[in-house]
């Protein structure tokens, strides 16, 4: 009877687990396999989560900005004339933006012409008495006459890559003037290059031989983005303006044959 008791006991773990032994694989619940499945899909639907929500972000960011920036700048020129309309009793939204469109645009003509060419004269004769505010009127200027399209003598005339600061690397500027530098021997031409190392307001001038400049096919407004933007709108695919133009030569020779 002692015997029989002994092997039909159960032992105490077996019988709170159902009389199931937990380190038999075979009599084991598939408890752990549903666990890591569950995991594994948790995982994979937060990775997805995470990237289109960083993907959102990516799409969404340029737009706020974009939009951020020029409702500013809606706000702020509109703010120049809408006060005028307030008074007159005119509270039509925008209405002090377009005003300021115009003024700017008959500033335009005005200036053009031989009489606002002189009274811009007398003014800036005055400007450039004023002790701290002629350095400010001097260098915004000068950025602007950059990018003006009446090209004259003080706007950047070229897009210029030179090698520096060592050999093998190449720096972006822009050509301002040509010099002559007398030797013994010959003269020598040199092209005076204004590299930008902060934006656009600071940088350095370099006189390099007109020979060792390569001039690129950028226009100077596509000079100004590539290096107000750090360099992100820099295209692909960079030919001196020779090699493009013996290209655009052989694309209607093409035709021809």
């Amino acid at each position: 009877m002692a015997e029989e008791k002994e092997s039909t006991s159960i032992p105490l773990s077996q019988a709170e687990n159902g009389g199931v032994d937990p380190e038999d694989p075979a009599k084991s619940p598939p408890s752990s396999s549903n666990s890591s499945t569950r995991k594994a899909c948790c995982f994979v639907l937060q990775s997805w989560v995470s990237k289109k929500f960083l993907t959102g972000c990516v799409v969404l960011f340029p737009v706020a900005v974009t939009f951020f920036i020029t409702w500013w700048f809606i706000q702020f020129v509109d703010g120049f004339f809408s006060p005028l309309y307030e008074r007159l009793g005119i509270g039509i939204f925008g209405l002090g933006f377009i005003t300021s469109l115009l003024f700017v645009f008959f500033v335009g003509v005005f200036v053009s012409s031989w009489m606002g060419a002189a009274v811009f004269s007398v003014g800036e004769w005055v400007i450039k008495r004023m002790p701290f505010v002629r350095h400010l009127y001097s260098a915004s200027k000068q950025i602007s006459a950059a990018i003006s399209p009446d090209q004259n003598t003080t706007a950047f005339k070229e897009v210029a890559i030179i090698r520096h600061p060592r050999v093998g690397e190449y720096a972006f500027g822009f050509i301002t003037s040509t010099v002559t530098l007398q030797r013994e021997t010959e003269d020598e031409e040199l092209c005076s290059v204004f590299v930008p190392t902060n934006h656009l307001y600071i940088g350095d001038i370099f006189l390099v031989n007109s020979k060792d400049i390569i001039r690129p096919n950028l226009s100077i407004r596509e000079g100004i983005e590539i290096i107000v933007s750090g360099g992100m709108t820099m295209p692909q695919v960079i030919s001196p303006q020779e090699r493009f133009a013996r290209q655009k030569e052989r694309i209607p020779l093409n035709r021809m044959m």
